[in-house]
């Protein structure tokens, strides 16, 4: 396999970004295939489950910069880089750096499952370890690895919680209490990625983030905290590619 070459499945954009610490950020996104989790409620399964193969190419980092400009042009000085987990890609510092060079600054989400030295270098660094809901189970000794080595370089990075029930919500109170010197958000789960009718989702999203509202606002533990909608799903529904 040529480690040079990344598996992209989609590019993007300019959008908004829907979800944690750059909410609302107008970037481009570049989603890579594959992925170390098998999340029950995964909004991007086809990165995983086989469905979107036939989409993935394997694109060195000037040919998907490339891509970007051919895309969006001079439109943009952000980009996303998804998944999936990216975090899988040990020389994805290579796109990184080509990013920055350009002047383009790199956000980044991952599950917070494996760390890599290129962490480093993203300038908005989002772990979302996910709760019990997702049927996954977390590795704390490697989170508390990534999440002290980040806070050792001093990056900017914070953590993020999806939550669709009050086992998800004790869960982020876990990670919230583990890890209390770092940026904490709480964000509404979608809780049927196949609904295609956009004001349907749309009126159950506002009711889970509504619930969400109303158990931190009256939370004592939940202090400096920030609870967030799923932006992009309340725009856009459950397309891909927005």
């Amino acid at each position: 396999m040529d480690h040079s070459r990344f598996p992209v499945i989609e590019v993007f954009g300019p959008t908004v970004q829907g979800e944690g610490m750059v909410i609302g950020q107008k970037t481009m996104f570049i989603r890579m295939a594959g992925c170390d989790y098998r999340c029950s409620w995964c909004d991007s399964a086809f990165t995983w489950d086989g469905s979107g193969k036939a989409d993935i190419r394997m694109l060195s980092a000037a040919e998907i910069v490339d891509e970007l400009r051919t895309i969006a042009g001079d439109t943009f000085s952000h980009v996303t880089v998804s998944g999936g987990n990216p975090a899988l890609l040990p020389r994805l510092g290579e796109l990184i750096s080509l990013l920055h060079a350009s002047g383009t600054a790199v956000a980044l989400e991952t599950q917070g499952s494996i760390w890599q030295e290129w962490f480093l270098d993203i300038d908005e660094l989002t772990l979302s370890p996910k709760p019990p809901s997702s049927g996954m189970t977390t590795d704390w000794s490697v989170l508390d690895v990534i999440v002290d080595g980040l806070t050792d370089e001093r990056r900017s990075f914070s953590l993020k919680v999806v939550v669709f029930d009050e086992a998800d919500l004790a869960y982020a109170r876990s990670i919230h209490h583990r890890y209390t010197a770092t940026p904490f958000y709480l964000q509404a789960g979608n809780g049927d990625v196949r609904e295609q009718d956009g004001n349907l989702l749309l009126h159950m999203l506002l009711d889970k983030y509504k619930w969400l509202v109303e158990q931190v606002m009256s939370s004592a533990e939940f202090k400096n905290v920030r609870v967030l909608p799923q932006l992009h799903a309340w725009l856009w529904g459950n397309k891909r590619g927005y």
